[in-house]
């Protein structure tokens, strides 16, 4: 065999060789059959050391760039030394054949490069060894690559192993732009880990190396290490500064549950429910501390890697009652979390006990669970359940402590979901209460109605709306909208209403009405009608109400309305045509200061009035003229009915959730002809009182009415003779058959008369009183040009 010529000898006992060539023979299993002494003092092993040993563990890193060695092919290695430094070497192999032409064995030879002698001249010294170690055994895999005809290729790994993707694209791009740029650069990747809910990462720190001579950049050094557990530390604060966000974005339980099951899977968990106790859905309180006994609870919401989630053995909505030894009962009992699995008896227990949950975890493979009791504020709320399948590792503490801080945030996010559905729910109850339940009857208008209360976050509104049956057939239409939501917006509501009913009692015009309602809303915003020194002035919106009054006539088929603030009615006519009544909208009540207007509008019979609230025509998309527009549009298209007309108003207007309460009132008008209405003009004459009850009795009997003829003989008798004492001209008598019998009359004084109790003896205070007596109602109401007064008796039976 070959032997080396030493050029030089250190006083170290290295030796560096200029062209140092060693020999070996190599079977074609790959084992070491021969070895010369070149190859000893190359690589400081003896040929006992050596020989029937796998050629491979001598390699550092190899490349054969020019053939295999059947065709006598050559390449470039890295040899590892007895001492444990590197050795660059070029290598030469060719096959060595039998009689029959076979290969026998490999004859390889090796030639130390002058690189490799001089950095094996520079690097000598009593320490080289133990770098040579400290690079095998380091947990950081490094490597240099350096350039080739074919661009930038992985040199030699000078420990672990070389990173993943050293031969990808992507990577080899980075090393270049590190080449180009002569600075260091930092490079971080991830993949899936051996668990669905991990990943594993490594950072690569990636530096120019440059040659010491001329400064120029030859290769490209890399470091990579394993970063998994700062990653996943990192990924945990990013789940919990997510779930500050995404957790409790609405006040609404299950959504909040469902967001706190969104959220885990799959980055925590790859299967997560969430039960609930009954009274949390209803927005009650529930027993503080936590749950002793077995309780029932509702799953509000449960979330998967597979799409339906199959894995569920209850359904959304469904209760399910937990054994005491089961883990989430346990957990629900100590208000603490914990971790179980297939290593816990109580575990095996709970699922065996239950078929369809056994099903369930034998199907999906559940090997590890975790169960965390939902607590704020000292109550306990739920349980929310973690499950890990096949595949993914067991739970570990880190996980039980992000899955007990996320089942605290969104426990905070239910209990305030909770307090508001409670709230809302009170809140409703008192709106309801003080709007109708049921309309009045009355022969002036067709009525229906709808109230729907928000479906936001914003609560409650003040919108009310009402039917109210005034004198003389007529009939006052009531919408209005307190400023706000909540319980003291609904309270100020059920007071504006029984104003509103206490003022149209009195029969005032809707301008007159809306002036004193301005005032009650003045006095309920200070209670002794004035501010206090240190406060100031608040804005109308913080204290205010809008307001629309109408009253409807179905004699003269006049309907008189006056706004405070409140968007006019649409009105579709008989002929098909729609518009808005045009007003003069006063300013919102309790501004104070500023008069009301009335309009008078003369309606054909059949026409049909739709009164409602600015919810049902504003929008974030469009403002309140495209919502009118659309209600026209709306009511102009065909409907059998009223109820139906309501229906498509609000499908066509509004979203599936309302963002503000919404309040709409239909009135298809009525008339009364002249066969059920008779009026004469009286003069101021005592005499004529016999008269007027002769002209009363003859209608009454083509009425077909004889049977009431006493009783309205008496009531015309008596308020005749006193607008002719005590009133003025002109002096007018009406009586009107519908569902009773009204008779009312009519003078130009502004004078209303009292009821009184005569003493034995008064000449007069009689005559009222026998009218309040003989009849179901009276009363009197101010008119533009006086008063009149009006008694209804009921309409004798068939």
């Amino acid at each position: 065999m070959d032997t080396a010529r030493p050029v030089s000898e250190q006083a170290s006992g290295h030796y560096a060789y200029a062209a140092e060539t060693a020999t070996a023979t190599v079977s074609p299993q790959g084992l070491v059959t021969g070895w010369s002494e070149g190859a000893r003092r190359l690589l400081g092993y003896g040929a006992a050391e050596v020989v029937g040993r796998a050629a491979g563990e001598l390699l550092d890193a190899y490349d054969m760039r020019d053939g295999r060695w059947e065709r006598g092919g050559s390449g470039t290695a890295v040899l590892r030394h007895r001492d444990g430094h590197l050795v660059h070497v070029s290598l030469h192999g060719s096959p060595s054949l039998g009689a029959d032409g076979e290969v026998r064995a490999y004859v390889v030879t090796a030639t130390a490069t002058a690189d490799a002698a001089t950095a094996d001249a520079a690097g000598a010294g009593a320490g080289r060894p133990m770098v040579a170690w400290s690079h095998r055994q380091s947990p950081l895999a490094m490597a240099t690559f350096t350039r080739a005809a074919e661009g930038w290729r992985l040199d030699a790994a000078l420990s672990g192993d070389p990173p993943g993707e050293a031969d990808e694209e992507g990577f080899l791009r980075l090393v270049q732009q590190v080449a180009d740029e002569g600075r260091p650069m930092r490079y971080e990747r991830t993949s899936p880990g051996p668990s669905s809910s991990r990943q594993q990462a490594w950072i690569t720190e990636m530096w120019p190396v440059r040659e010491p001579a001329t400064g120029e950049v030859c290769a490209v050094g890399t470091a990579t290490f394993d970063n998994s557990e700062e990653h996943w530390a990192r990924q945990r604060l990013a789940l919990l500064n997510e779930a500050g966000s995404r957790i409790g974005s609405t006040l609404n339980v299950t959504r909040t549950a469902q967001e706190l099951a969104d959220l885990a899977v799959p980055r925590l968990a790859d299967f997560v429910s969430v039960d609930l106790l009954d009274s949390v859905l209803r927005g009650q309180e529930p027993t503080p501390g936590p749950l002793d006994t077995t309780v029932a609870l509702r799953r509000a919401a449960h979330q998967s890697t597979y799409e339906g989630v199959p894995e569920a053995a209850v359904a959304l909505g469904g209760l399910d009652s937990y054994p005491a030894f089961s883990p989430p009962a346990r957990a629900l009992a100590s208000g603490k979390p914990l971790i179980s699995g297939v290593g816990d008896p109580d575990y095996l227990r709970w699922v065996g006990e239950d078929k369809k949950r056994g099903e369930r975890v034998r199907r999906f493979g559940f090997h590890s669970i975790m169960a965390t009791p939902l607590r704020a504020r000292g109550i306990t709320l739920g349980v929310a359940f973690f499950a890990r399948r096949n595949g993914s590792k067991p739970f570990e503490q880190d996980d039980l402590v992000l899955a007990e801080e996320l089942a605290g945030r969104a426990a905070v996010g239910v209990d305030n979901a909770r307090r508001y559905t409670r709230e809302r729910s009170n809140a409703l109850t008192l709106q309801r209460s003080l709007l109708p339940r049921e309309l009045p009857r009355q022969a002036a208008v067709e009525v229906a109605y709808r109230y729907l209360p928000a479906g936001s976050g914003a609560g409650v509104g003040g919108d009310w709306f009402d039917v109210v049956p005034l004198s003389g057939t007529r009939v006052a239409l009531v919408v209005g909208d307190v400023v706000g939501h909540g319980l003291h917006a609904s309270a100020t509501m059920g007071r504006l209403r029984t104003a509103v009913r206490t003022l149209a009692d009195v029969d005032l015009p809707p301008d007159e009405l809306l002036t004193h309602l301005d005032d009650l809303v003045t006095h309920l915003t200070y209670d002794d009608g004035h501010l206090p020194e240190d406060l100031e002035m608040p804005s109308a919106a913080e204290i205010g109400a809008t307001c629309l009054y109408a009253v409807y006539d179905p004699v003269s088929r006049v309907c008189t309305l006056a706004s405070a603030g409140h968007p006019p009615p649409a009105v579709l006519y008989p002929d098909g045509k729609v518009g808005v009544v045009h007003l003069s909208p006063g300013p919102l009540l309790g501004v104070g200061g500023l008069p009301f207007e009335a309009t008078e509008v003369e309606l054909p019979e059949g026409s049909l009035l739709a009164f409602y609230t600015d919810g049902l025509v504003e929008a974030r998309d469009h403002d309140i003229g495209a919502g009118v527009d659309r209600l026209c549009e709306t009511l102009a298209s065909p409907v059998p009915s009223l109820e139906v007309t309501c229906d498509a108003v609000l499908k066509a207007l509004l979203p599936e959730t309302p963002a503000d309460d919404v309040a709409l009132l239909l009135a298809r008008t009525r008339a009364l002809h002249t066969d059920q209405v008779a009026a004469w003009s009286l003069p101021s004459d005592p005499a004529v009182v016999a008269d007027a009850r002769a002209q009363a009795s003859r209608q009454l009997a083509v009425w077909g009415l004889q049977e009431a003829a006493f009783v309205t003989e008496l009531v015309v008798s008596e308020l005749v003779t006193n607008a002719i004492r005590y009133g003025a001209v002109p002096i007018g008598l009406r009586l009107i058959r519908d569902r009773t019998l009204i008779c009312e009359v009519s003078d130009a004084s502004s004078t209303a008369p009292h009821l009184r109790r005569a003493r034995a003896y008064d000449e007069g205070g009689r005559g009222l009183h026998m009218v309040a007596q003989l009849t179901q109602g009276w009363g009197t109401r101010q008119t533009s040009t006086g008063k009149t007064i009006w008694a209804e008796q009921p309409l004798p039976a068939n």
